[in-house]
């Protein structure tokens, strides 16, 4: 699967992202690489048989749909001529004859075996892809080197395989891992810091290929990942594989001269002649022709779709996803209803239409177009916020959908809605404001609560009568008032007190009757004022349910108000007529 102990090399190269890295990024994935990978990461024996690697592809392409990362397929073609001895070896466990191997010009590349039971799970992901809108790309020969130049062509920011011989083929990203556990992250390789740090370029790597060796060839004996990284940086990359096309093996001797001269003690932990014994019996095991031109040349010219060919225009247009073919294929696979299938890629669906939408803004404002929400040519795929969410300590907003049939609404991020439609985050908060709740009046109060407090009113009230009675009787025995003055329009009031007709006064509807009948019956009566007042009055006064006498006559009826302020006027003009008479 490479070039042997390269990812090693690489190692102090390897980044890991956060999944959004690839968000509104177009993607080439080596097919055969995830299957294996997804085959690997489940043991169970039923891995195959229950379609387990296949229901991980799918979550796996649902979390980048919803990313808006475009994804393109790419399958394996024929077998490379310079491969099939590899390729033969390992189906056959090395039992393959060696000399298969110095007789490659003359084999052919050799068609796939599209009947195997690998091949088999290849066609039901194209088949699984193809519904969600993922085009395939059946390759030539190997789909790493396919990726590679979609890559280097600028067709694709990146490519996902396993296969570390893709950096020899020209690629400059490589995604070698995806995760979508914690919130995901992807394993990233950069050509960009493999020549800063270790100062490889893509001749260096093909140079390691051939000494290390690879899919195309068994390596040169004697040489481990140091010695041979440390030969092809002496050389330099601008001028390693010329000088192994024209120098053959030599070169790797003078090398290592030119080190053992300043290096005394590794001279003593090996033999030269043991070392020129092992790199001269090598090179007489090679062709007579050099070998190192086939390895460079599949290297460098692999064969491939080219940029301009109709296939590779095919796969670089958006398809949109087929709903109801993925119903049918999960119902297959899955044994999935419709519901779920809904359920688990609609949300996403929508996410990355709502992605493009703010692809298609943030362009549009790139050119100084600044169009209003209304006017944008593509309409909004956001109805309007439902309300806000906060998952695992990000904000969120609970959308609903324009037109999307088989979802009313979902999370999003609360970041995407800012960039696609901030008009809607100001609607949401507009009407939020709006019915916002009134400020809460005060309780009203409890019926036991109204009742005690009438009835210290109504106390207080009968205490000033009382006052004003024993005033009128000091005042009369001492000839200061004329009993004549002591007709009073409240008798009427004190009546109803003492007969008890006063109940429920404040809402009962018999109440304010009983006490107007009472009323209008005693215009002319005269009150007592002389005699004290009994106390069944006073007791049969404070089992008075309701009656407000104060100077507030809010909620009364008008003849109970009436009443109320009259027997104010009275008491008043008594005091005031008496603190005449005392004054004079």
């Amino acid at each position: 699967m490479g070039v042997k102990n390269l990812w090693d090399i690489l190692e102090s190269c390897k980044k890991r992202l956060p999944l959004h890295h690839l968000r509104n990024k177009r993607v080439c994935v080596d097919l055969s690489c995830w299957i294996v990978q997804l085959c690997n990461a489940n043991k169970s024996h039923c891995v195959v048989k229950e379609k387990l690697y296949l229901k991980s592809l799918f979550h796996r392409l649902r979390a980048l749909i919803a990313l808006n990362c475009s994804l393109i397929f790419v399958t394996d073609g024929s077998i490379p001529a310079i491969k099939v001895s590899t390729y033969r070896r390992r189906l056959n466990a090395g039992s393959e004859p060696h000399r298969d191997a110095g007789n490659q010009q003359n084999v052919s590349s050799v068609k796939r075996n599209m009947g195997s039971e690998f091949s088999c799970m290849i066609k039901d992901a194209k088949l699984l892809g193809g519904a969600l809108g993922i085009p395939c790309l059946d390759g030539i020969e190997e789909a790493e080197a396919q990726c590679a130049f979609l890559n280097s062509e600028s067709l694709c920011d990146g490519c996902f395989t396993l296969d570390s011989d893709v950096f020899l083929f020209g690629a400059r990203t490589v995604y070698r891992d995806i995760c979508l556990a914690d919130g995901g992250y992807v394993v990233c390789y950069e050509m960009d810091d493999i020549e800063a740090k270790l100062g490889f370029g893509r001749n260096s790597l093909i140079t390691l290929a051939v000494l290390l060796g690879s899919d195309y060839s068994q390596g040169v004996r004697g040489f481990g990942p140091e010695s041979a990284c440390q030969i092809v940086k002496a050389i330099g990359d601008s001028s390693v594989l010329q000088r192994f096309v024209s120098e053959g093996l030599s070169i790797t001797k003078k090398q290592k001269g030119s080190k053992r001269s300043h290096n005394s003690t590794h001279d003593n932990k090996e033999n030269d002649a043991d070392h020129r014994r092992k790199v001269k019996g090598r090179e007489h095991d090679l062709p007579t022709d050099n070998p190192f031109l086939q390895v460079i040349d599949a290297y460098l010219r692999p064969k491939c779709h080219s940029a301009d060919s109709v296939a590779v225009h095919r796969v670089l247009a958006l398809y949109p996803f087929d709903r109801s073919e993925l119903h049918q294929i999960c119902a297959k696979f899955f044994e999935w209803p419709p519901e779920k299938t809904d359920e688990y890629i609609l949300p996403k669906i929508a996410e990355r239409n709502l992605r493009r939408f703010a692809n298609l803004r943030s362009s549009s404002s790139a050119l100084q177009l600044n169009l209003p929400i209304e006017e944008m040519p593509v309409k909004c795929p956001v109805s309007s916020i439902v309300k806000q969410r906060k998952i695992q300590g990000r904000d969120y907003f609970e959308v609903s959908w324009e037109a999307m049939d088989g979802l009313e609404s979902s999370v999003v991020p609360a970041d995407l809605i800012e960039s696609a439609c901030p008009e809607k985050i100001v609607e949401f908060f507009e009407r939020k404001a709006r019915k916002q709740k009134p400020a809460r009046k005060p309780r009203a109060k409890t019926k036991e609560v109204e009742m005690k407090e009438l009835d210290k009113k109504l106390q207080e009230l009968l205490l000033d009568i009382d006052q004003a009675r024993t005033t009128a009787t000091n005042a009369i025995s001492f000839g200061v008032l004329s009993s004549t003055k002591i007709l009073s329009p409240v008798a009427g009031i004190d009546r109803a007190l003492q007969s008890r007709h006063i109940h429920n006064f404040s809402g009962g509807q018999d109440g304010e009757d009983g006490i107007c009948k009472e009323a209008s019956s005693s215009e002319t009566e005269v009150i007592d004022l002389i005699s004290p007042p009994p106390e069944c009055r006073r007791h049969r006064a404070r089992s008075v349910d309701v009656i407000d006498l104060t100077d507030s006559d809010v909620g009364a009826s008008p003849e109970h108000a009436r009443k109320a302020r009259e027997l104010r006027l009275f008491v008043a003009s008594i005091r005031d007529e008496i603190n005449a008479h005392s004054g004079s």
